[in-house]
């Protein structure tokens, strides 16, 4: 019997892996991408067969072959254990966030047991051909095989290049991800992971310069004050010369960026711009928050802060390369285009002079920053100092003497108890304030803060699996904490003039979405709606007011300062101020996005309006806002751009 050729059983191993992947992490697999994908592992199949049976001796081959396959297949269990874990796809890049991905592998053998059944499925590809291998022919190729293999790959490899063009001017083509766009996550969306780690490996041997179109696509809809208006706003901008910048600059990369700045309008002030001036602001990252955790009865602070103050309604914390992400979305308005940009960040050594802390220290506050968890896990000390904060406390540099570091998670309540008198009796102070206690694991046997509120949480008799209920007693902590906030600040008379800020970092992905849905008042999708969520910005006597627009973490910052009424150019920041006139937009991990006029899923290439005002080139339109500002943002940290503009 005639055996298999390798180029044969490397094919259908990569292929099963492609789409086995696709499969499990609810990716699109009937899209015209897969045809280039499957003409690329053609490719890919041809070359490792040659590399493969290079060697006289059929062994020796063999053994090239399983550990050829054994990486590969290792590779595609590691990039489904982050995506389903940590919500992206393993890249070069990806090495600069291994602390995090190491605070998963000190607890990895659990999660990798909860995801055992699928990676018996990644893996039966090389168990197939483990128990096949006499089936294969791992003969020496000949000269004129080689020669054969060597043209059959050109000719692949050309066919693949010519399929590029196949609709190459639609939005996120396999043409526009493969020259023009740079994007982990869209890019193994549509092209695989294979092709991926090839096009990924080759933009960090040689870089990459993404595409920035200037002066083309002003912000949508932009209502501009009317003469019949009783008040005319004038923008959120400082006296910035962004023209005399750019025609002094040399170089060229920074020359772009005043460019688009010069051609940004910024957002406009309006009627609650310094509603909350002169008061006192504590700023919440609260992990894994969620509005799945607000429940009237179980999470009434929350439920009151929520309901009683500027209650956003579509507000999203999307979820992209986990807290560190979102973190670096709330804290400078910048949207976390990739790790590249959150390892500089992490260095501390980028400029923020319109940093939270920075901005209100120049106003007179003292500004105070903490965290119940290890004070430099991902550098936070670095990057807060970077931002003004120069009072920082965490566990072991000193909040260890006053609270428990050694539970897991640690105690919101006792963070908050721990440090108030620190700033409750200063003047005016600014409070940032990192939370743990909602952090997974989800499991009343292996998380304290579940434990902790279980007999509590089952006073209430909710019907839900162990998984969103141990998450919903979690919160209980985050809820507690607020409740004893506002409790010594009304004590002490400083309610009334402090105002309560809180976002999530990210959704709590590590519930799967069925999990979420069924504490979820609405069906969400693992794209788009899984991030919906809420927006705390309140103060005691302030009346509700109701605010439908789109807004994300980006957008937190500038909405702060115009509450405040601080001084600062909106047209530094990506996000803007949602209370302002400009069009609510938020962006997720692959370029899909949601405006006031419906949510567009990238991958599909699909848009949900909302409106049914809404033009044929809309689409198009945001696809080229939502691409400036993603590069943007990656510009202005990898050039450190702030430092050029305040000199």
């Amino acid at each position: 019997m005639k055996k298999i050729d390798l180029s044969i059983s490397y094919f259908l191993t990569l292929i099963i892996l492609e789409l086995s992947i696709k499969v499990v992490v609810k990716e699109p697999i009937f899209q015209l991408s897969t045809i280039n994908m499957v003409i690329f592992l053609m490719a890919v199949s041809i070359i490792l067969t040659t590399l493969t049976k290079i060697f006289k001796k059929e062994k020796v081959n063999k053994t090239i072959y399983f550990i050829i396959l054994s990486i590969i297949t290792l590779w595609f269990s590691i990039n489904y254990v982050l995506k389903s874990y940590f919500g992206f796809y393993l890249s070069w890049s990806a090495f600069k966030l291994a602390d995090q991905i190491g605070s998963f592998v000190q607890k990895g053998v659990g999660e990798v047991l909860k995801r055992l059944p699928i990676l018996i499925i990644i893996f039966i590809p090389l168990i197939l051909n483990i128990i096949f291998h006499k089936k294969l022919n791992f003969t020496q190729q000949s000269l004129k095989r080689f020669f054969l293999n060597i043209l059959l790959f050109i000719v692949f490899v050309g066919t693949y290049l010519l399929s590029l063009n196949i609709h190459k001017e639609a939005t996120y083509s396999p043409y526009i991800l493969t020259y023009e766009v740079n994007d982990v996550s869209l890019h193994v969306e549509n092209l695989g992971i294979i092709n991926t780690f090839w096009t990924d490996t080759i933009r960090t041997i040689f870089g990459f310069k993404d595409q920035i179109v200037i002066g083309n696509s002003p912000e949508p809809n932009r209502p501009e004050p009317t003469p019949e208006e009783p008040k005319v706003y004038t923008y959120n901008n400082l006296d910035i010369d962004f023209a005399s910048l750019k025609e002094n600059e040399t170089n060229s990369t920074i020359k772009q960026i005043h460019e688009y700045m010069l051609n940004e309008p910024g957002t406009l002030k309006n009627e609650y711009t310094g509603i909350f001036k002169d008061k006192n602001l504590i700023l919440f990252m609260a992990e894994s928050f969620n509005e799945i955790a607000v429940k009237k009865e179980l999470t009434p602070t929350l439920y009151e802060l929520i309901h009683s103050g500027f209650e956003f309604t579509n507000f999203y914390t999307p979820t992209i390369y986990s807290t560190i992400g979102g973190e670096f979305q709330e804290l400078t308005g910048l949207y976390a285009a990739d790790l590249s940009v959150l390892s500089k960040f992490r260095g501390g050594n980028i400029s923020f002079p319109e940093g939270i802390a920075t901005k209100f220290a120049s106003l007179n506050y003292q500004t105070f920053a903490y965290h119940n968890n290890s004070y430099n896990f991902q550098n936070r000390d670095r990057y807060l100092k970077s931002l003004g904060f120069n009072n920082y406390k965490a566990c072991y540099n000193g909040l260890e003497k006053l609270i428990k570091c050694n539970t897991w998670p640690q105690s919101d309540v006792e963070m908050i108890n721990a440090t108030l008198d620190d700033y409750i009796n200063e003047d005016k102070f600014m409070v940032f304030y990192a939370t743990v206690s909602g952090h997974s694991d989800y499991a009343f046997s292996s998380n304290a803060m579940a434990l902790k509120h279980k007999a509590e949480y089952q006073s209430f008799n909710l019907p839900y699996s162990e998984g969103p209920a141990s998450y919903l007693a979690a919160q209980m902590e985050l809820d507690q904490a607020l409740k004893l906030l506002i409790d010594k600040l009304e004590e002490k008379g400083r309610l009334d003039d402090t105002v309560i800020a809180l976002v999530g970092d990210h959704y709590p992905y590590e519930l799967s979405i069925s999990e979420v849905n069924e504490i979820s008042d609405f069906k969400r999708d693992i794209n788009v709606t899984v991030n919906k969520s809420n927006f705390i910005l309140w103060n005691n006597k302030m009346s509700k007011v109701t605010i439908d627009k789109v807004g994300s973490q980006i957008d937190v910052i500038p909405t702060i300062y115009n509450a405040f009424g601080i001084d600062y150019d909106s047209r530094l920041f990506i996000g803007k101020d949602i209370l302002s006139t400009t069009e609510g937009l938020a962006i997720f991990d692959n370029r899909s996005w949601a405006t006031d006029k419906g949510i567009y899923y990238a991958a599909t290439n699909k848009f949900v309006p909302s409106t049914t005002d809404v033009d044929n080139n809309y689409v198009r339109q945001m696809n080229q806002i939502v691409n400036n500002k993603i590069t943007m943002s990656k510009l202005i940290i990898n050039n450190n751009y702030y430092s050029k503009v305040f000199k």
